[in-house]
């Protein structure tokens, strides 16, 4: 299960600008359609995407081991407003139970072991009435052991990846008041199909998987995946 929170201090200080090009409305208008009967983000943090999807209407609750992400979000305006349990999303509970469970921006990753994925999807459908969905947005692992996922003047990101364990090490060099500093994340890498027997353990079935939040099609040339699984 996740314990350190990888999130805190500097990290979650500086979340929402090193995220601000990231695009919300496309997941808004996604997750929307589900949401009726309220929705539960795992990984909430600053409420990037919880917050505006209160502003429609959407009844929202969260679970985050970060207190620094949480933080962030409470500093915001209807933040105060958003039930968010602190501790590790794999096996928190919050009260109620929601039409829409949701993980975005391979969040599922943090999860560095199967163990710990198996139990997200187990949390999550114990939150699901019978029908409501579960929907993950992660990456899908290209070959190779090192891949540059960003290059630029002030941010340079490196995936290593061992395929025997499915350990993923994101490393972050950020250019920041004029030095270069890093910051190395552990992850574990997770295919479609895993995700499937996952999500099969837990109850749930797959109702449809994309390439992205506009429903492009999901192919063999995609880098990640939005799917949704329904409780049956």
């Amino acid at each position: 299960m996740t314990e350190r929170d990888w999130f805190a201090g500097p990290v979650a200080e500086r979340y929402d600008e090193s995220t601000a090009e990231m695009p919300v409305e496309p997941v808004l208008d996604f997750l929307e359609p589900f949401a009726g009967g309220g929705a539960l983000e795992l990984a909430i943090g600053t409420g990037r995407i919880a917050l505006p999807l209160a502003e429609r209407g959407v009844r929202v609750a969260g679970i985050d081991l970060s207190r620094d992400m949480v933080d962030q979000l409470r500093k915001k305006p209807g933040g105060d407003e958003i039930p968010v349990e602190i501790g590790d999303y794999a096996t928190t509970r919050v009260d109620g139970t929601f039409s829409l469970a949701y993980i975005v921006f391979n969040s599922i990753n943090n999860q560095t072991t199967q163990e710990g994925q198996v139990a997200t999807f187990a949390n999550a459908a114990a939150h699901l009435a019978p029908g409501a969905c579960f929907v993950v947005e992660v990456g899908v692992r290209p070959p190779g052991r090192l891949t540059v996922f960003d290059l630029s003047d002030t941010h340079v990101g490196l995936d290593e990846y061992d395929a025997d364990t499915q350990r993923l090490v994101s490393h972050h060099f950020t250019l920041i008041a004029g030095s270069w500093q890093r910051i190395s994340m552990p992850f574990r890498a997770v295919s479609p199909a895993e995700l499937d027997l996952m999500a099969q353990l837990a109850g749930l079935r797959l109702r449809e998987r994309w390439s992205d939040w506009d429903r492009s099609p999901f192919t063999s040339e995609s880098t990640k995946h939005v799917s949704v699984w329904e409780k049956g």
